[in-house]
């Protein structure tokens, strides 16, 4: 069987779920079975995403995708000043 990537909104979804469930009177692992992923997959998501709503968690994405962004923005003219301060002292 094949590994199915959840959006951020589904996961979401998921957890509160797996909350409703549970205040229903059902077990966690009851209710984790019945949203169709494993133990270990929902704790490192509720890890990651409880607590957020759906809004904050596209926040959440749009940040971090302008961070890595930044990060290779920053890491291109590092590169760029080392390449020149070479040049400039004549090692080449």
């Amino acid at each position: 069987m094949g590994k199915k990537r959840h959006t951020a909104e589904e996961i979401v979804s998921k957890l509160r779920q797996v909350d409703v469930l549970t205040a229903q009177g059902r077990t966690v692992a009851e209710a984790i079975r019945q949203i169709g992923v494993t133990e270990v997959t929902c704790y490192r998501w509720r890890s990651e995403y409880g607590g957020l709503k759906s809004d904050q968690v596209k926040r959440l994405k749009e940040l971090e995708m302008e961070n890595a962004r930044l990060r290779r923005a920053v890491s291109d003219l590092t590169l760029e000043k080392l390449i020149l301060k070479e040049a400039a002292s004549g090692n080449f």
